[in-house]
């Protein structure tokens, strides 16, 4: 089986020789602590990393489903320790040293009301300009019969991204403060994407589609299961249908922390896929497959924690997952993105092991061993 094969057979709940190999990445943290215990110092981005670790490939149709064009960067103050921005959000922010290392402090948000929002919703209009340049050229190639690798399409987010542009507490309280101006923006959302993604359906036949939706934290999600089902569903289910209406009955989200009180709610608008599956934020794959059983796809699932310990703690994890991951729909690696304070060495046997546990036989791992 090539890539392509096994990825809509272990989805669909069929025979498949082995799991997808796939991993998350790594925090731009995690590079210069590795290269001092051994990763080549060329391995220094998440690129270079999938290439360098020999992951499966895959390949994203990132049509552009957000703002467009994106609000000017401008620089507010600025000193040798800091400096205030208006970023291509709209978002006030205080930003320490160089930004790469410490988490902005916000200060403002650029939408607030109905009147704000009118800047950002011609932002939002969908069409072609929201292609890549190479649009062309990469529909040759995904279109290709002997492409063997699995490609997906961008579909955005309904919530995560709005909740940017106003901020977490902003944001949540419009649903209850201004509840039709809050409909109004997630209907846009949708419009957007159906808009704009419609036309690379009807050129290429996508295995899969992924979303982003950063709306929960370690607790649970920013709102309640009934808002969800009345704001959100609706809007989901007019995407999913366009999806299905070409073919693709494969859609993920992205989503950190506890998912648990609306994953139903996700599978009632069509969107199957989980991933990352935080288990520290009791998103557990095991419970997650006892619950809904073949209804649901599994992405991650792998706990960075654990990874953080010794081989046994390794061991322990990797072996709780095989029978979810034999059972198929499950493409297990890291719940994020790999943290620094995983040792290099632990990765590695964390690859080995996957190696080994998953039956991915053909997975070159000395070259990478040997080149510590």
């Amino acid at each position: 089986m090539n890539c392509k094969e096994r990825f809509n057979a272990g989805m669909h709940f069929k025979p498949f020789d082995r799991v997808v190999n796939w991993e998350f990445g790594w925090w731009n943290e995690t590079f210069p602590e590795w290269h001092k215990q051994g990763l080549p110092l060329y391995v220094n981005n998440n690129t270079k990393g999938d290439v360098f670790f020999k992951f499966d490939k895959s390949e994203t149709a990132d049509v552009d489903c957000t703002l467009v064009p994106p609000f000017e960067l401008r620089i507010i103050e600025q000193d040798k320790d800091y400096k205030i921005v208006i970023d291509h959000e709209g978002v006030t922010k205080k930003i320490f040293g160089d930004g790469a290392s410490s988490i902005p402090h916000y200060l403002d948000y650029s939408l607030k009301d109905k009147e704000s929002w009118k800047e950002f919703k011609k932002r939002l209009v969908p069409g072609m300009h929201r292609y890549p340049k190479d649009w062309k050229a990469r529909v040759s190639r995904w279109n290709d019969p002997k492409r063997d690798y699995p490609i997906n399409i961008d579909v955005s987010s309904l919530l995560g991204l709005p909740r940017n542009w106003m901020g977490f507490e902003n944001c949540a309280m419009m649903f209850y403060d201004d509840p039709a101006l809050m409909e109004e923006i997630i209907e846009t959302m949708a419009d957007a994407v159906i808009g704009t993604i419609e036309p690379a359906l009807k050129e290429v036949k996508f295995d899969y589609a992924c979303m982003w939706e950063d709306i929960a934290f370690k607790n649970g999600p920013m709102i309640s299961p009934e808002f969800f089902a009345k704001y959100l569903v609706p809007q989901y289910k007019r995407i999913t249908s366009l999806l299905r209406k070409y073919g693709v009955d494969i859609c993920l989200v992205d989503c950190d922390g506890d998912i648990n009180p609306i994953v139903h709610l996700w599978l009632e608008a069509g969107v199957n896929g989980m991933f990352p599956l935080e288990v520290s934020c009791k998103t557990d794959p095991v419970e997650l497959r006892k619950k809904f059983g073949k209804e649901v796809l599994l992405f991650g699932g792998v706990n960075k924690r654990e990874l953080a310990k010794d081989k046994k703690a390794i061991d322990a994890e990797i072996e709780k997952l095989r029978p979810v991951v034999e059972g198929g729909g499950f493409i297990p690696h890291v719940d994020h993105r790999c943290p620094p304070d995983v040792p290099y060495d632990n990765y590695l046997y964390y690859l080995k092991k996957k190696k080994e546990v998953f039956n991915i036989k053909d997975w070159d791992l000395d070259s990478i061993m040997k080149a510590k």
